[in-house]
């Protein structure tokens, strides 16, 4: 470490460490493993501390990192946030906690095992049934069952902090349902590109084994069918989940399918997949549904998120479900007070990591002990739920102990009490400020094919709020860091690419997306489409507030009543609510509302939420670049960070970047997407969603006859809106005329933006999509396809344009049946690929 960097010249003299600092010495000296670090914090300026943040805050909403917290003040999704100053651990401290976590995650399997079998511990007196039997995670119907691997705890974490006496203490145990492993591997990603010099110098080991090895645990497991590779999914609660962001960053970086309760069903004591290609079996399923919510028909009856017959295919050996349902109980704070001993009993070693001393309440002399000692002690409940967390017995009024006592003493046996332990700070950067703050590191261990359990050399560490806060909880605002742990010796690249012989040559369909994310893309499709084309009608709403387009105020007024009559019947917006003294809507404020309002169905607003949500649902199908597109649309148009609304004038630059980031979309999707069954239904919603808003654009705008001014400066509307304006001058050289408006709007092959370009763009996805064996006969999308193509191609745009009683009415009734026929078509796709029913096998056509 250079001689100028010292404690003084890096920290604030009102610099608060606790009683043990991570980045300080006993003496105050900086720790060797930090000293990279210190020489960086030593040189850092205000401005560089600004501008480092700001970069790591970019690309985190660049990757759209999020955790949500369900009615947070800022927002439901909110921003991921990273510290730049990492929590360095040695190599020495490394080995210990390595070892600490090993030893305890065999020692809970052992535990694990134990109570779903014969239950010789609480036999002879190791455990209290009490304990374990009044804990919500222990799940009588489990009982019996047994994965087919030599560990039946697979995944397993543990929260960890250092205690006063500078060895690293065990908070928590994770074994129900780990979260937070997706979450390092953007923390490191992050890192690694906002200070690459500092991670390189400072010797990092990395965590990508850790996923290959939890991978080739996966696909250990035995299949039922008896093929060579399992077929792996990742059971998501749904997108409203706190953590689903890290829910779908691992099902795409792992390779597996993200699935939902709906998306399973159990038949002949088999787990399938309803995907787009028919039910698909599956073999393994990473659970990040809680347990009790896992099988409706032997656990909570009314749980939406399950599988019903989930158990019972276990029980029959057909599926993998990681974690055991039942692991559940090993998150009993209450088991702390009992695994010391367990650990003499069955290893005859003491634990290397030890936890705060902890006494369950349902032993009458440790519940005396507790209530005798309240105002020193943490109390908790034994099951983890929102309504009680952890109660500082110090900070309570004398009527809350009272309270607190009365619960105790009504159900001693769900209360354990904990010694309160000063955890250890470290330096965050706050701004341009270095602060201390008490830090907790959640390390992750994982079971291996043969038996053995390695631990990830990193974690995810998360900072207190505050350097006054006690508890660290990302619900509660804490802030995570990226782990650095220091190795000595240089570590080889790990790829999670599958180097199978024979994964090359397996079909890219014969492994289909879940039906559910089949419908998300398709509603992605149309909801994006639909956006872009209120967009662009909106944007001439703008301009002809903004710009004169008339002669003359009378001509201006009336294209104004045209469009703004057109606006309305386009987008099919509900009716604005007036206010009580029934006050005229003015055009303008009608605009806004359409611009807007996301409660409005029909506004721009609302349909980029439906966009939104409906991208949000397939977040692991995205390519990064994809997903950044995405990422600006919801920070400018849903957040409502990219610009301040005051008038129409405001978003004129908006609107633009909104069409060329839509327009960016549909290019990557075209560019980069596999064209497999979920992107067919991706572009069909496009394609659909393109076609009907081209005719109601022409059933609003063109049915009726006008003079030859108004006409003329509606056509150009027609052709502005339909992106169709330069693409007519080009090919006819002549002011819009109604035959050739209309020719080119539903007739030109040629015209990315025509009718007929769609219907010949949903024919070839429709007859590649995976579908029953018809033999010669049509499907019923095909059907509505050959009969709307053949209505089309033998139209007669002179027919079309004829007037009666001031109205193209033959015209009228063609858009009305093409729209009809659209609506068919739609409703087809829906009933064949995603009404969430059996269906058979079908053949990949």
């Amino acid at each position: 470490m250079p001689a100028a960097v010292t404690p003084r010249n890096i920290l604030p003299p009102d610099y608060a460490r606790g009683a043990w600092d991570e980045m300080l010495a006993a003496d105050g000296s900086v720790n060797p493993s930090w000293s990279h670090v210190a020489s960086w914090l030593g040189g850092l300026t205000p401005e560089q501390a600004i501008a480092t943040n700001g970069e790591i805050l970019r690309l985190l909403r660049e990757n759209g990192v999020t955790y949500s917290v369900h009615g947070a003040p800022d927002g439901e999704h909110r921003a991921w946030q990273i510290d730049a100053i990492p929590w360095v651990v040695s190599e020495q401290d490394w080995k210990t906690i390595e070892a600490g976590l090993i030893q305890r995650a065999e020692l809970l399997d052992h535990v694990l095992t134990d109570l779903h079998g014969e239950q010789r511990l609480i036999a002879e007196g190791w455990l209290p049934p009490e304990l374990i039997h009044a804990h919500r995670g222990y799940l009588r119907p489990c009982h019996g069952m047994k994965l087919a691997s030599k560990r039946q705890l697979i995944l397993y974490a543990a929260d960890l902090a250092r205690g006063p006496d500078g060895r690293m203490w065990i908070v928590n145990d994770r074994t129900q349902a780990p979260s937070g492993s997706g979450y390092i591997v953007e923390n490191r990603g992050v890192m690694t590109r906002a200070m690459p010099r500092l991670f390189h110098r400072s010797g990092v080991r990395r965590i990508a084994g850790f996923f290959r090895t939890l991978r080739e645990t996966l696909e250990s497991f035995p299949t039922a069918s008896g093929a060579r590779e399992p077929r792996v999914v990742i059971l998501t609660p749904g997108p409203q989940n706190e953590t689903y962001f890290e829910h779908a960053f691992l099902a795409s970086y792992l390779g597996y399918s993200l699935v939902q309760g709906d998306d399973l069903t159990v038949r002949d004591a088999r787990v399938w997949l309803r995907s787009l290609g028919g039910l698909e079996p599956v073999d393994v399923i990473i659970r990040r549904v809680d347990a009790w919510f896992s099988d409706p028909l032997e656990l909570k009856e009314d749980s939406q998120l399950g599988v019903p017959g989930l158990l019972e295919s276990m029980r029959a050996g057909n599926v993998a479900v990681v974690n055991h349902p039942g692991s559940g109980v090993l998150e009993n704070p209450g088991l702390m007070a009992f695994l010391p001993g367990i650990s003499r009993h069955l290893r005859t070693e003491e634990l290397i990591l030890p936890a705060a001393a902890t006494w369950w309440c349902g032993e009458k002399k440790a519940c005396d002990h507790v209530l005798a000692n309240l105002d020193t002690l943490i109390v908790k409940s034994i099951h983890r739920a929102p309504t009680f967390g952890s109660v500082f017995g110090g900070t309570l009024s004398k009527a809350e102990r009272e309270t607190l006592r009365a619960k105790i003493l009504a159900a001693p046996e769900c209360y354990v009490g904990q010694q309160q332990v000063s955890f250890s700070t470290q330096p965050c950067l706050h701004g341009t400020q270095i602060e201390a703050r008490r830090g907790v590191l959640r390390g992750f261990a994982t079971a291996t094919a043969d038996g053995r359990y390695i631990v990830m050399p990193g974690g995810l560490t998360r900072v207190a709020a505050s350097p006054e806060a006690l508890v660290v909880s990302s619900q509660l605002g804490s802030t995570s860091k990226d782990t650095w742990v220091q190795g000595t010796d240089s570590e080889p690249f790990v790829s999670l690419w599958n180097d199978t012989a024979d994964a090359a040559a397996r079909d890219a369909d014969s492994r289909n997306v879940p039906s559910r994310s089949g419908e998300n893309l398709f509603w992605t499709g149309r909801y994006a489409e639909r956006a872009e084309g209120t967009a662009r009608l909106l944007r001439r709403a703008v301009m002809s507030f903004v710009e004169s387009i008339g002669d003359d105020e009378s001509q201006l007024s009336r294209h104004r009543e045209i469009l703004m009559g057109g606006l309305l019947g386009v987008t099919n917006a509900a009716p604005i609510h007036e206010e009580e003294d029934h006050a005229v809507v003015s055009d303008e404020e009608e605009v806004m509302s359409l611009l807007t309002q996301p409660g409005r169905i029909g506004s721009l607003a609302y349909n980029l939420r439906s966009f939104r949500n409906a991208a949000y649902a397939v977040r692991d199908l995205w390519s990064p670049d994809s997903w950044r597109v995405i990422e600006a649309i919801i920070r400018e148009w849903i957040e409502g960070s990219g610009h301040v609304v005051s008038d129409l004038d405001d978003f004129t630059d908006p609107l633009n970047r909104l069409i060329i980031d839509l327009t960016a979309l549909l290019g990557l999707n075209l560019e980069s997407m596999t064209r497999d069954a979920g992107w067919r239904l991706l572009d069909s919603g496009r394609r659909i969603e393109r076609a009907q808003f081209q005719l109601s654009v022409i059933r609003h705008f063109l049915v009726e006859a006008r003079t030859p001014e108004e006409e003329l400066l509606v056509m150009e509307t027609v052709l502005a809106a339909s992106d169709s304006l330069v693409t007519y001058r080009k090919r006819y050289r002549t002011y819009p005329r109604i035959e050739l408006v209309l020719e080119l709007l539903l007739l030109e092959p040629n015209n990315a933006r025509s009718l007929l370009y769609q219907i010949q763009r949903l024919e070839g996805n429709i007859d590649r999509l995976p579908r029953q064996a018809h033999g010669a006969r049509l499907t019923s999308e095909q059907r509505i396809l050959v009969e709307t193509s053949s209505r089309l191609r033998l139209t007669d745009i002179a027919t079309l344009t004829s007037t009666n009683g001031g109205r193209r009415r033959k015209l009228e009734t063609f858009v009305d049946h093409m729209l009809h026929s659209l609506g068919q078509l739609s409703n087809a796709l829906t009933l064949t690929y995603f009404r969430h029913a059996d269906r058979p096998h079908f053949l990949h056509g």
